[in-house]
């Protein structure tokens, strides 16, 4: 992925939502950027320490949740961190494979998945909210 490219496609993005993709929020997205696999708060928070000199946790919370709400970052709660969403420009939902070797993550569009899985739920009388889930095991490179 290129960085100045999605960079600029994230400003775009955020502008056409009538948000702005202020300096700092794209400094944390670019932490997050140059990281691999999922990012925790805290390694984002250390990072923008060094650079910046001081920076408090609800600063990088805020611009963290400011990223998720705007599709840039998806939020893995069963990691307690984030990862890059490539495709920001669509509303969909991941299938977030991790391995647990490595650490890589690989998001991929899970809805024809879901699809079968939220018409079980309805069977069932059971009303599922917007998924992105994450399974972990062996990345192609690890297994082989």
């Amino acid at each position: 992925m290129d960085l100045t490219v999605y960079l600029a496609a994230a400003e775009r993005h955020c502008a056409a939502r009538g948000s702005k993709l202020t300096d700092l929020r794209r400094q944390v997205l670019e932490l997050v950027l140059n990281r691999s696999g999922v990012v925790k708060a805290y390694q984002v928070l250390a990072d923008l320490q060094q650079q910046r000199g001081s920076a408090a946790p609800p600063t990088v919370y805020r611009a963290l949740d400011f990223l998720v709400e705007h599709g840039l970052l998806h939020k893995v709660d069963a990691l307690n961190g984030f990862i890059v969403c490539e495709h920001f420009d669509c509303q969909h939902e991941s299938l977030i494979l991790v391995c647990e070797q490595c650490g890589r993550v690989n998001e991929v569009d899970a809805a024809s998945g879901l699809a079968r899985l939220r018409e079980m739920a309805q069977a069932a009388g059971f009303a599922l909210s917007p998924q992105n889930l994450v399974l972990a095991g062996r990345c192609q490179s690890c297994a082989a």
